[in-house]
């Protein structure tokens, strides 16, 4: 195994997922049914699913496109989405 891929890759999913819509659903769905294993459960599976599907689609995807192209665009996708909160459209 890859300790340093992995650190890295834990690191920024750890740190994007902090306070975000995501984890404030969580504590509210937490507090409302008061089912903190479950609702745990829940929130772990689909993280682990949507991080299983950004995985195949990465490694399909990097097959046709090279690596310099792929990281532009998703830079170029951040900026926008940046853009995009900093004006209040999302």
């Amino acid at each position: 195994m890859d300790w340093r891929l992995f650190s890295v890759t834990f690191a920024t999913v750890f740190l994007a997922e902090m306070g975000d819509k995501t984890q404030l659903a969580t504590i509210a769905l937490t507090g409302e049914s008061k089912k903190m294993f479950t609702v745990f459960l829940g929130a772990a599976s689909a993280l682990v699913i949507a991080s299983l599907i950004g995985v195949l689609a990465g490694g399909m995807i990097s097959r046709y496109i090279p690596e310099d192209i792929i990281r532009k665009i998703a830079a170029l996708f951040f900026i926008v989405t940046g853009v995009l909160f900093f004006f209040g459209r999302v």
